[in-house]
């Protein structure tokens, strides 16, 4: 009885502390007595779909101070060996076998095995079922497939689109919120980026596509990040991430999304922890190809790791005014890209000839591949001959990207396609590479940032 005692008082202080956290959130946003916080999710990959899992599991029970939904579109069909898997994973976890039969909805699951039947993932979803992420089952959530009910009258919205489709959705949505009265907040999770060649070479990151598509001023749209992995996440690894953005809004954010295992911190600096992120994807293509055309080897990895972050040290110099600030959250990040993220996994089966670049970068079961576009994007970006450096052996001005040897192979690989993807060994074992430290070295004794390439 002792133990059962402690439990419900630990359960009571629990949810006393999740109250407070969202009562502070609502009188922020000027939420009064009986009109509900309404947040929002935008787009239901693995991530986008967590993280509302998530929100739904803390403060789902809390009806009638806060309501949680997620849009996506509809019409997109379960195949047979997914709806097959499906089955399999719903009858090993006897937790969601029993909500299924409660909810009177394990029979179209059978019928799917079945073949009578076909599921869609809007309707898989409000049983807590990812497309991109069959093997882990999420908490029920509240789906709908018109963006417009989604979206006119939310609070917070919640961008887990790829970058690839925030301009559009969110042009989409400014039609709706033309004539509000407040001031939504925005919280994207996209990793991923665009240049913009005019009139001045630049980037343009998903929160400034949204600031431009909607006109919802900067410092209501945040970008939260860090060195996650989705799945795992949700049960209940440990980990933590860093919402940047103003501080009117990210301090209360950052509390409203801590949980015991999600610990999240904030910063002011948005937009180069945004780029960072979409540039971790780059390499992460690389490795898994280095992982694939080398069986594995532990020596290989390691030489691609050391020549991979000597170039995001060099990149990051260029976009970053205080770059240190940046190495442990982006080589953390990176690091858990290269073990387990959907980009490593692509390099990995472009090179083992399973999936080919004909595929497109949105593949089934994983969503969309964002480092594809972010190497174009790189690439074109830095291949802009006015912001040339000095190249330490032929001593004359080159265009930066010529001192990113395995970014120029990538995007030759998968842009371009002169190459196949074996051809980043040999960009890796050429013997006229410089040694990655010098690389570093250059950055470090240059005047190197450029504020323009960040719009700044």
């Amino acid at each position: 009885m002792v133990g059962n005692t402690d439990g419900m008082t630990n359960n009571v202080y629990s949810n006393g502390i999740t109250e407070e956290k969202l009562d502070e959130l609502r009188g922020l946003l000027g939420k009064a007595d009986g009109d509900p916080l309404r947040i929002v999710g935008v787009g239901a990959g693995a991530w986008g779909s967590v993280f509302l899992a998530m929100l739904q599991d803390s403060y789902g029970h809390l009806r009638e101070k806060v309501q949680i939904r997620i849009w996506r579109r509809a019409g997109r069909s379960v195949d047979r060996a997914t709806a097959e898997h499906l089955f399999e994973v719903i009858n090993s976890r006897e937790d969601v076998l029993r909500r299924l039969l409660r909810r009177c909805a394990y029979l179209k699951y059978v019928e799917a095995r079945l073949g009578d039947r076909t599921l869609h993932a809007d309707e898989i979803l409000k049983d807590g079922f990812c497309l991109n992420m069959i093997d882990t089952p999420l908490c029920p959530l509240k789906v709908v497939t018109n963006l417009q009910e989604a979206v006119w009258d939310a609070d917070i919205v919640v961008n887990g689109l790829p970058s690839t489709d925030t301009r559009e959705v969110f042009e989409e949505i400014n039609r709706y919120w033309k004539e509000r009265i407040t001031v939504p907040v925005i919280i994207s999770l996209a990793k991923g980026i665009e240049t913009e060649l005019e009139p001045e070479p630049r980037i343009i990151t998903p929160t400034q596509m949204i600031n431009r598509a909607t006109g919802v001023p900067i410092e209501n749209i945040l970008y939260l990040g860090g060195p996650n992995i989705a799945s795992e996440i949700y049960n209940m690894e440990y980990a933590n991430a860093r919402i940047c953005g103003s501080e009117k809004w990210r301090k209360p954010l950052a509390r409203f999304l801590r949980q015991p295992h999600f610990i999240v911190w904030d910063n002011g600096d948005l937009v180069t922890h945004e780029v960072m992120g979409g540039l971790k994807n780059v390499y992460a293509i690389g490795a898994g190809m280095i992982a694939a055309l080398t069986n594995e080897s532990a020596t290989s990895k390691s030489v691609y790791f050391a020549h991979c972050t000597s170039e995001m040290i060099f990149i990051t110099h260029l976009l970053a005014k205080e770059p240190e600030r940046l190495a442990g959250p982006l080589l953390a990040d990176t690091y858990v890209t290269l073990l387990k993220g959907r980009n490593a996994w692509y390099g990995q089966k472009l090179a083992k000839g399973e999936l080919s670049l004909d595929m497109g970068d949105s593949i089934k079961g994983k969503g969309t591949i964002q480092g594809v576009s972010a190497v174009k994007a790189f690439y074109e970006l830095l291949g802009q001959s006015h912001l040339s450096v000095l190249h330490p052996e032929e001593n004359k001005p080159v265009a930066p990207v010529e001192l990113c040897p395995i970014l120029k192979t990538l995007y030759k690989i998968l842009i371009t396609r002169e190459f196949p993807s074996q051809i980043i060994l040999q960009a890796l074992r050429d013997e006229t590479m410089n040694d990655p430290r010098e690389r570093i070295e250059i950055a470090q004794s240059h005047v190197f940032y450029r504020p323009s390439l960040l719009g700044q």
